[in-house]
């Protein structure tokens, strides 16, 4: 049973001005442990379908099913609560609490789930020796390098064992060393623990180590490297 299923999923902005079709009758699956690049020019609707998936924003149409629910249907509080449960998010700029330690951020995800101390203990031990960042644990993000928060901010969204991350941009703000071990350790974690990850990007270093790469133009699926079905425009 796939992670994520979207189905005719659409999203019209200015509707009643001049309408922009961000996403125009998108189909996609996505099935536990991918490592999935979603590729495409500026404007294509990477970040919204991505948005739409995470139940950031809502679609004009379509559904999106996640765990055999569709959350487009959901009121606020059982999507806030659902998310907190099933999605973890990796931003372009981090994202991570300034006034909090490398610690109190990946955990305080965990503690809004009820996890006990000595869960959380583990786990946040066991991201923090994965992501090479054991020694930093009690440090304030603007004492880290852009790759080092980064990676704190995968180990946060990986904290609360989701069933899939979506990660907006991840590479778009560091180098080419810190890009590499970046993806290598999401790539280790993806094998580990079989999570799903979900990349908008425009960075060939993220195409090349994704196992799938889906293409959106106009707002549509135009080339799936999984299934090797070209969607022509209509």
């Amino acid at each position: 049973m796939p992670v994520i299923e979207i189905k005719e999923l659409t999203k019209t902005y200015n509707e009643t001005v001049v309408p922009v079709h961000a996403l125009n009758g998108v189909n996609l699956s996505f099935e536990k442990g991918e490592f999935t690049a979603i590729v495409g020019p500026s404007g294509c609707g990477k970040t919204t379908l991505l948005n739409m998936m995470g139940g950031l924003d809502h679609p004009s149409s379509g559904q999106v099913i996640i765990a055999q629910e569709d959350i487009t249907k959901m009121d606020t509080s059982h999507l806030v609560d659902f998310r907190l449960r099933n999605i973890g998010f990796i931003f372009q700029s981090y994202n991570l609490i300034p006034v909090l330690t490398v610690r109190e951020n990946i955990q305080f995800i965990m503690e809004l789930q009820g996890r006990s101390k000595k869960e959380i203990d583990e786990r946040v031990h066991y991201l923090l020796d994965a992501m090479g960042l054991s020694d930093k644990i009690n440090v304030r993000p603007k004492y880290l390098s852009g790759g080092q928060q980064q990676r704190v901010a995968v180990a946060r969204a990986m904290a609360s064992k989701p069933k899939f991350i979506l990660a907006d941009e991840p590479t778009a703000n560091l180098d080419s060393k810190s890009t590499e071990t970046l993806l290598n350790l999401m790539a280790n974690l993806n094998e580990k623990e079989e999570v799903t990850f979900i990349f908008s990007t425009h960075d060939q270093r993220v195409m090349d180590k994704a196992k799938r790469i889906v293409t959106l133009e106009d707002g549509k699926v135009m080339n799936d490297s999984n299934s090797g079905v070209l969607h022509e425009t209509a």
